[in-house]
């Protein structure tokens, strides 16, 4: 993860609550010495990241720390722009004639994203449009008065559903295997001192058989259920249209051994502590979010599909046209940090059309 690497986060249907077969943090089945101060790393990054003063609340947003696809150039909004109206094509005016068109976006951040796509829309779909912005933290002043904000998915939409950077940071659990082979999960303390708590059980030690198959002594995995549940929650917010999420990704071919859970801060990457004072953030198993069907690509795909290319502008347009040939080679240069291998071309897009099988 590189410190473009960031997201936002709402509270997602089926989200952070702690259920019944939950181990750590005193929950039912944590060890007889669970006490104060000891949580599960999904409890403790709830706590930092969305708590009172939580790291996400803070009023300079995500974009006072990080710098994501959308920050680094108009171009992806612009791209996103596209892939609505393509989808407006396809969905016509609906079965009673209705021709609006949603434009969800999760994890919005402070509507930077649904303001460029807004602006980059033809004048008539953009009447067309109405825009959600799905974020925890309050309104931002300024925003553009179109744009609905809303702490939840509005249900029962057709249009096209955006998730950029939102599942890495719905929090999980880590199960890290002991000695003994056991897989257990990690509690930590507000500090970021760890230890092992409880045996991984119920539906946790079920996605890990599946989707993370069982590691050697000392190392960890993050278990992505709740990310699963948030996806599946989201897709049953639409009627009918096109939800795509865009996240640093892996697959169970090739997790990551010893996990990916990090901090960040002002941009530089930093030991993650559950205190409020960075980001938390790991990357998502978006293969087991596309059990029930969708497409992965990566972003440098993705992107190409819908007319972002970095090729340099001809050097004859430097004589004809000077300020034309500054802008097409400006263009190119950010297309080609949004397409980068080893950066941010190598996100991954779940795109899954709803409803399944259309």
């Amino acid at each position: 993860m590189t410190d473009e690497a960031s997201g936002d986060a709402c509270n997602p249907p089926g989200g952070p609550d702690r259920g019944p077969d939950r181990g750590p943090g005193g929950g039912p089945d944590a060890g007889p010495d669970a006490g104060p101060g000891w949580l599960g790393w999904r409890e403790a990054t709830e706590r930092a990241l969305y708590g009172p003063g939580g790291f996400y609340l803070r009023p300079e947003g995500p974009a006072g720390h990080f710098r994501t696809s959308v920050h680094a150039s108009p171009l992806f909004a612009s791209a996103v722009a596209r892939l609505l109206t393509r989808l407006a094509d396809e969905l016509g005016g609906g079965e009673t004639g209705d021709d609006e068109i949603a434009l969800v976006d999760i994890g919005a951040g402070r509507g930077e994203l649904l303001t460029g796509v807004l602006a980059a829309l033809e004048p008539g779909l953009r009447e067309r449009v109405r825009a959600y912005g799905v974020e925890r933290a309050p309104r931002p002043s300024g925003l553009d008065p179109r744009i609905e904000w809303t702490g939840r998915p509005p249900v029962g939409v057709r249009g096209l559903l955006f998730a950029n950077e939102w599942l890495d940071n719905v929090p999980v659990d880590i199960a890290q295997t002991d000695e003994d082979g056991v897989r257990r999960y990690v509690e930590v303390r507000a500090d970021g001192t760890e230890r092992l708590g409880a045996p991984v059980q119920g539906a946790d030690a079920q996605w890990l058989a599946r989707w993370w198959p069982r590691t050697g002594p000392g190392e960890r995995a993050e278990i992505g259920r709740p990310r699963d549940e948030a996806w599946a929650a989201a897709l049953a917010t639409l009627t009918e249209g096109l939800a795509v999420a865009v996240d640093y990704a892996h697959v169970r071919e090739a997790r990551p051994p010893f996990g990916t859970l990090t901090g960040f801060r002002a941009g530089r990457e930093v030991r993650p502590v559950p205190d409020g004072s960075c980001d938390l953030t790991s990357h998502v198993a978006l293969d087991a979010c596309a059990a029930d069907g969708g497409e992965l690509l990566t972003q440098r795909e993705a992107l190409a599909r819908l007319g972002v290319a970095a090729e340099r502008p001809p050097l004859a347009l430097a004589s004809s046209d000077p300020v034309g040939y500054v802008r097409a080679l400006s263009a190119a240069g950010e297309a080609a940090e949004l397409l980068a291998r080893g950066g941010l071309g190598d996100f991954t897009w779940l795109m899954r059309r709803v409803p399944a099988g259309s």
